[in-house]
């Protein structure tokens, strides 16, 4: 079967996935930096108040995935609090300043990890070499690699996920960037067993007074009045799209 993972910026929209038919979340704060780290309440509220696997992102900061001595122990701290929580699963990835995987520190957060199932999450896509990247993530053990095949987009990247897929002997290979129900059969037809999408839409805030010539953000263009939420028709159809398409795939 299909696994189709949605990346959540809320306990509340990991509900909303569950609710839809998902069947992992990566569970994330700040949309704008592409994903960091949850705060301790958002992480003890899902573990408590979601029943699906809730795997969720560990990384300091947004930008790059080289980081600084301080910013590893953050991650390590993380990582640790992660654990003891009981989640299933979690999602990371550290390059050197030359776009390698960064061995030695991946080996720390691997040994920390117990039991978890770990994603190395988009750092792939900008490693410097995806084989080698291949080859090193599976002798550290990862559960699983989340990429777009080094493109901007997943699909612009079907090539490099069909061909990481087949040489693929330990991780899976869940294709991520621009997923969508549009597209996600292309991904179905490479082999990929597990794919990752936000499945999400803006929508406006509650608030109905709004402070005119006053904003918290440092990008005055920002609208502060509405937020990227899932969208849990987007997730159910897409689980029924997938489901369709596994009952072909027995039946042919």
């Amino acid at each position: 079967m299909t696994k189709l993972e949605v990346c959540c910026y809320s306990v509340d929209c990991a509900l909303t996935a569950e609710q839809a038919g998902a069947d992992r979340v990566e569970l994330c704060a700040s949309q704008a930096d592409g994903g960091i780290t949850p705060s301790y309440g958002t992480l003890k509220l899902a573990k408590e108040k979601v029943a699906i696997p809730v795997h969720p992102i560990v990384r300091p900061r947004g930008g790059d995935f080289c980081y600084s001595q301080s910013e590893f122990e953050v991650l390590k701290s993380d990582v640790a609090c992660i654990r003891d929580l009981g989640f299933p699963g979690l999602v990371v990835g550290i390059l050197d300043s030359e776009g390698h995987i960064d061995m030695p520190k991946m080996r720390e957060i691997m040994a920390l990890c117990s039991d978890m199932a770990v994603t190395f999450h988009r750092a792939f896509d900008m490693c410097v070499n995806p084989k080698v990247g291949l080859e090193q993530l599976t002798q550290l053990g990862v559960a699983r690699i989340l990429t777009s095949g080094q493109q901007q987009n997943a699909e612009v990247g079907l090539s490099m996920l069909r061909e990481l897929n087949q040489l693929s002997g330990g991780p899976i290979i869940m294709a991520g960037a621009g997923v969508r129900l549009t597209n996600l059969q292309k991904f179905v037809d490479i082999g990929l067993s597990e794919l990752h999408s936000s499945a999400g839409r803006q929508v406006p805030s509650s608030m109905r007074y709004r402070k005119a010539g006053v904003t918290m953000s440092s990008d005055t263009d920002f609208d502060e009045f509405s937020r990227y939420c899932v969208d849990g028709d987007i997730v159910a159809a897409m689980k029924t799209a997938l489901e369709f398409s596994d009952q072909l795939s027995r039946t042919a």
